[in-house]
């Protein structure tokens, strides 16, 4: 398993055409997904830079509501969104399952369940505390926007949709980012650095909505989870992380935000 997911992934075909397909695969699944959000996330980034005054005093916000007057039609519109941006995902699960293999191909099943837990928990503790202090600095030096991570209304179902959300992106991403594309990558011949390096620089690329403090940390984050993911063999423990990594960013400032001196809010 670990040979198959993390290293190998022999190419099924030497003919040209296969090839061509397996391209042009990659970039129907990354237009669908990441690769056309790090093209907004672009967009955006160069309107912030554009306006008046430092990007410290703008606000890259998440997990907004749509109609906070009527709650419970908020409430099906955040499950809405968090269930179809999943569909890539779906459609990544179809493509590994036409090669035979399906999701376990990239480590991502229920086969190892507490050293998945145990190895994410790690990572997630390593990675969290440098990573704050990382957006701290780079919020003070006006290399980022401040992130807004939520702003629902204080409903029933708030911290519910605030971890499912934060689910969603951690599968949606490590999917993607790391066991689809460095599979695929790895079936055109690339080299592990360039694979690394074509995987981290996306991660930071859709992050870019944030400033160049979220490009760039999220990009040598990006580096860590491919190094993990080659020497695994699964993505599991990743998705844990980056699950528990954005339960603290959406849960921790819905609790602390306003309440203490130390994290960043919009004015």
């Amino acid at each position: 398993m670990r040979a198959e997911a993390g290293r190998v992934a022999e190419f099924p075909s030497d003919e040209g055409v296969t090839r061509r397909i397996l391209r042009l695969e990659i970039l129907i699944v990354l237009a669908l997904s990441l690769g056309a959000s790090a093209v907004a996330s672009l967009i955006r980034f160069v309107g912030a830079v554009t306006r008046p005054g430092g990007l410290r005093d703008q606000a890259a916000r998440l997990n907004t509501s749509a109609t906070p007057e009527r709650p419970w039609l908020d409430l099906v519109w955040q499950l809405f969104g968090i269930t179809t941006a999943l569909a890539p995902v779906a459609l990544v699960a179809y493509l590994l399952m036409r090669e035979g293999t399906g999701l376990r191909a990239i480590g991502f099943d229920r086969t190892r369940p507490w050293p998945d837990l145990g190895r994410g928990t790690l990572i997630a503790a390593g990675i969290g505390s440098a990573g704050l202090a990382f957006y701290l600095v780079a919020v003070e030096t006006g290399f980022n926007l401040t992130v807004v991570p939520e702003s629902l209304p204080p409903v029933w179902w708030k911290f519910p949709v605030l971890i499912l959300s934060a689910t969603q992106n951690s599968v949606l991403e490590e999917v993607i980012v790391v066991g689809y594309l460095l599979r695929r990558l790895d079936q055109l011949g690339w080299s592990p650095r360039a694979s690394l390096a074509a995987s981290s620089v996306l991660r930071g690329s859709y992050h870019l909505y944030q400033g160049i403090g979220g490009f760039i940390g999220n990009m040598v984050m990006g580096a860590v989870f491919v190094l993990l993911y080659r020497r695994w063999g699964r993505i599991g423990p990743l998705v844990v992380a980056h699950t528990l990594l954005d339960v603290g960013a959406f849960v921790g400032y819905a609790l602390l935000a306003g309440e203490v001196t130390w994290l960043p809010t919009v004015k």
